[in-house]
């Protein structure tokens, strides 16, 4: 049985399950709801950067190092994407956003997987 914290973190997981699916939908459909030149988009492409870094080199538990390296890292390589999607030709962002957003999606699974391997 999972604790209630644990069921939080396990719907949480779930969420970027969810996220990464509809990420790759607009990806795969081609509906780009955001004007990628932006300052904005370039502000949070960075700060997911220096989050995931963050998290990166951050000391905790030994249990708990896989998961923050699975964090860390998807924070990361989304943030390069998100860069790499302001830069790109236009016929290259649906692709780079279909790649986000599988990246969201496998974090999620990879977050749940781990969770409940600790779990049991």
């Amino acid at each position: 049985m999972l604790t209630p914290d644990k069921m939080l973190r396990l719907f949480i997981e779930l969420i970027f399950v969810l996220l990464g699916g509809l990420v790759v939908w607009l990806g795969v459909t081609g509906h780009i709801l955001f004007d990628r030149r932006k300052i904005s988009w370039l502000v949070l492409s960075v700060a997911l950067i220096v989050w995931g870094v963050r998290v990166l080199l951050q000391r905790g538990q030994f249990w708990l190092k896989w998961e923050n390296w699975t964090r860390g890292l998807s924070l990361v390589l989304v943030g390069v994407m998100m860069l790499a999607i302001s830069r790109v030709p236009f016929p290259w962002v649906g692709p780079l956003l279909a790649t986000a957003g599988i990246l969201l999606a496998l974090r999620g699974f990879v977050g749940a997987v781990l969770l409940v391997i600790r779990a049991s």
